[in-house]
């Protein structure tokens, strides 16, 4: 009797390890579903091939399921209005810069930087006869 009661509660072990693995590996496509991200296909499609890699990638399907948040996207970019302001800071930093370059040409009567000519021509003719 007590052979048959090891051997039902090894098979339920096995049993419910098998399928807790199989549960495992869904939680990033779970996750994907919940925050509605792109690539939620590519996100099943890998947890399932992960099952045959001993889930050695399923940390990454983890970080790739939850980098995507549908109100700020990947969160590695900015919103647009943030990209105007940014963009006329850094006009206004340019304007600044070429007026403090002119005045410092116009102090130390350098010509201008468009007006330098810079002769690359290297006779290399010297020393020959002809």
């Amino acid at each position: 009797m007590l052979d048959y009661v090891a051997l039902g509660t090894l098979i339920f072990a096995f049993v419910t390890l098998f399928y807790g693995i199989i549960a495992i590996h869904d939680i990033p496509y779970e996750i994907s579903i919940r925050r509605n991200h792109p690539h939620q296909d590519a996100i099943h499609y890998a947890g399932w091939i992960s099952l045959f890699t001993l889930h050695a990638i399923w940390p990454f399907l983890w970080i790739w399921a939850t980098l995507y948040r549908e109100d700020r996207g990947w969160g590695m970019g900015s919103e647009e209005g943030a990209k105007e302001e940014d963009s006329a800071s850094l006009q206004a930093q340019i304007a600044t810069f070429e007026e403090r370059l002119g005045r410092l040409e116009a102090s130390y009567k350098l010509p201008a930087t468009e007006n330098v000519a810079v002769d690359n021509n290297v006779d290399n003719n010297k020393g020959e006869t002809e």
